[in-house]
């Protein structure tokens, strides 16, 4: 009976551990868009038009690599290669940070990720996607140019204070402190750009930043 308890035992422990490691293999942490943009090889608008199961190779046991291929029609590109991406890939689960997108209706998405050969993307549930609806009017203006102008400041998570910079080209992305959510008045209206002294700020608005600025600390 002491074996059974044991042999059990392990085997509870084994599986918490696969649960846990498959769970950390997911984690992901929130970005704000403009980060997404940046990080991203690809970002386009699109709409899915079907999604299949394919064979994507083998692993280093012969076993063949299961991706979820979504056919897709590329609306607009905001960043990326001169052709059009024709089609997603993706792992085939959420377990294994997979993505699942809508074809049923034709739904458009916000899809950045990264490139993978002619025509086709890569994307994960790390990045950034999501339904074209949900979008503010200034995130889908910020993809034309604002986003881009700001690459090279860094955005740097609020999530309990005490908050701080460690340098003037760093924005305090405060969404969650603030609003207990990452798609907050920051995430949703302003973007961190450069100012001609080479400081970064929080700008709202699409006209050339001079004045709508938040200082550093603002949320």
């Amino acid at each position: 009976m002491s074996t059974f308890r044991s042999v059990f035992a392990t085997a509870v422990v084994l599986l918490l551990w696969r649960v846990e490691e498959i769970a950390e293999a997911c984690s992901c942490a929130p970005v704000h868009p403009q980060q997404a943009f940046c990080s991203a090889d690809v970002v386009i608008r699109a709409k899915v038009v079907s999604g299949k199961e394919v064979n994507s190779g083998n692993d280093i046991y012969g076993n063949p690599i299961k991706r979820t291929q979504y056919e897709i029609k590329q609306i607009k590109m905001f960043k990326g290669p001169d052709k059009d991406i024709e089609s997603v890939l993706t792992a085939p689960s959420s377990s294994v940070c997979g993505v699942t997108l809508d074809y049923s209706d034709k739904k458009e998405y916000l899809i950045a990720g990264k490139a993978e050969g002619a025509g086709t993307m890569h994307v994960t549930l790390c990045d950034f996607i999501v339904p074209w609806e949900t979008l503010s009017v200034t995130q889908k203006k910020s993809l034309i140019q604002r986003y881009e102008m700001g690459c090279g400041c860094k955005i740097t998570r609020c999530i309990s204070l005490p908050c701080t910079i460690s340098t003037p080209e760093e924005c305090l992305w405060t969404d969650w402190l603030m609003e207990k959510t990452v798609s907050g008045d920051q995430a949703k209206h302003y973007s961190c750009i450069k100012r001609s002294d080479g400081s970064c700020s929080w700008y709202r608005g699409m006209a050339p930043p001079k004045t709508d600025f938040l200082d550093v600390e603002d949320p």
